[in-house]
């Protein structure tokens, strides 16, 4: 994948060198330009990179989505005239495998208000996560699972 990056910026830097002409413009059409040559030499790579940066793109736009709903709801549950949470401490059994993966779904946890990682085991399997509202916990815990660990699954695999 980062080989086909560096081959596509080659190609824009080439279309640029050709034509003698260093704007971003020219670069741009010269990066599509790469983008379509390397779509045209696709038997030798089977995925193209660009499946990976919208993946990326993806789990960004997650978040962030995430992080605007969760914060909405905190800041209505603390501007309620009663306090009405149901706090809870939950196990939650992953599928990611690699620290990396299980490092960013703990990131994304712990940086959506109201839910934060309290431990994990020593084979990163199982974390314990607290959150601020949890009606039903199957509920809670198919949720991360259809969203931030789908997400993440999508861009490392």
């Amino acid at each position: 994948m980062a080989f086909q990056l560096l081959l596509n910026f080659m190609i824009a830097f080439l279309w640029m060198f050709l034509h003698n002409d260093w704007t971003g413009p020219r670069f741009v059409i010269g990066f599509l330009l790469g983008i379509l040559i390397l779509l045209g030499m696709r038997r030798f790579w089977p995925r193209l990179y660009l499946g990976k940066v919208w993946a990326i793109i993806k789990l960004i736009l997650l978040l962030l989505r995430e992080l605007v709903v969760s914060s909405y709801v905190v800041v209505k549950a603390v501007l309620r005239p009663e306090l009405n949470v149901r706090p809870a401490i939950l196990k939650y059994t992953t599928e990611l495998n690699s620290d990396w993966e299980v490092a960013t779904l703990i990131t994304m946890l712990c940086l959506t208000p109201g839910s934060v990682v309290l431990e994990v085991s020593d084979d990163n399997r199982t974390l314990y996560i607290h959150a601020m509202d949890v009606d039903d916990p199957a509920q809670f815990r198919a949720n991360i699972r259809d969203t931030f660990e789908r997400a993440i699954l999508e861009v490392t695999r």
